[in-house]
């Protein structure tokens, strides 16, 4: 029976993630996250995407999205990022804890990026993603190379191809060749080891993330504030025009009304905590000022 894998191509929509030089890393991203699903379905694997074009999806939703397609294994695609451009290279993958198959497949893909030619930087584990702590199922997430380092991007740009092939036969040689029971009981492990868990304790801690989750998407659904990003608040009417048109002309929604005798410039319409939070980001790095507002 054919294993799925479901692949996240990080960020998206107006969430650009790391930049550099034009570079976006949301795109970099989604192609090898396609190119990935497409060389893994010609070799007999099921593949789910959490999204397959340029939308943002909050990283607890993407885990949710992987969940409810009930995939075998979860991996994520990003690129790296380091405070000053060209002084970081290579890839690196990251994993909820050091427990389980995940370990061999964050192994064999390191393995095999450095075999295109990227310096092989190992694993870290993150407990803190949601992609990898909300997940049910062994996941991953591959920083495939510094997005602000020209050598990896050099790398990037040559071996498109190489590094998608690369991945899939990280996956393939880790979770589809060998003994099928095998690859079973080590799946069992890695579900039993996520939180330190003894097979006798399964059900109860099962039980209380379930609660948790259930929680968490409740609030999710029903959450009774919404948000905009407010960039400006101006006397004058010519100024909150200016404002207005700068922003429209990039591309991001906008719009201007009254505000006691002041006339406010908002960002993003009506949008969640977590998406104004992250376009309050993108418009703070192109220079505005903003400020987040409950609507």
């Amino acid at each position: 029976m054919a294993i799925t894998i479901a692949l996240d191509a990080g960020h998206g929509g107006y969430d650009n993630g790391a930049t550099y030089q034009g570079r976006r890393e949301k795109d970099d991203t989604l192609d090898l996250t396609l190119a990935v699903g497409d060389y893994l379905q010609k070799n007999g694997v099921d593949v789910v995407y959490t999204r397959t074009e340029d939308q943002y999806d909050s990283p607890v939703r993407k885990a949710q999205i992987a969940n409810e397609s009930g995939a075998d294994y979860f991996i994520s695609i990003h690129r790296n990022s380091s405070p000053t451009a060209n002084q970081y290279s290579g890839v690196q993958t990251l994993l909820y804890d050091e427990n389980g198959v995940k370990v061999e497949l964050a192994n064999a893909v390191n393995e095999k990026l450095s075999e295109v030619g990227f310096k092989n930087l190992g694993n870290e584990v993150r407990k803190n993603l949601a992609v990898l702590r909300r997940t049910r199922m062994p996941a991953i997430l591959i920083e495939a190379g510094f997005i602000n380092s020209d050598t990896d991007n050099a790398i990037w740009d040559a071996n498109s191809n190489a590094i998608a092939q690369a991945i899939g036969d990280a996956v393939l040689e880790t979770l589809v060749e060998g003994n099928e029971i095998a690859q079973q009981d080590m799946l069992q492990a890695d579900s039993l080891q996520r939180e330190g868990q003894q097979p006798q304790d399964m059900a109860q801690d099962m039980a209380q993330d379930m609660a948790q989750d259930m929680a968490q998407d409740m609030a999710e659904d029903t959450e009774p504030l919404r948000y905009a990003v407010q960039v400006g608040l101006f006397r004058n009417p010519e100024n909150a025009d200016r404002l207005y048109r700068e922003l429209t002309a990039l591309g991001i929604p906008a719009e201007s009304g009254n505000q006691g005798s002041f006339i406010s410039v908002r960002a993003g319409g009506s949008l969640s905590y977590e998406k104004a939070y992250e376009l309050s980001k993108e418009l703070t790095e192109l220079g505005f000022d903003t400020l987040l507002v409950t609507i």
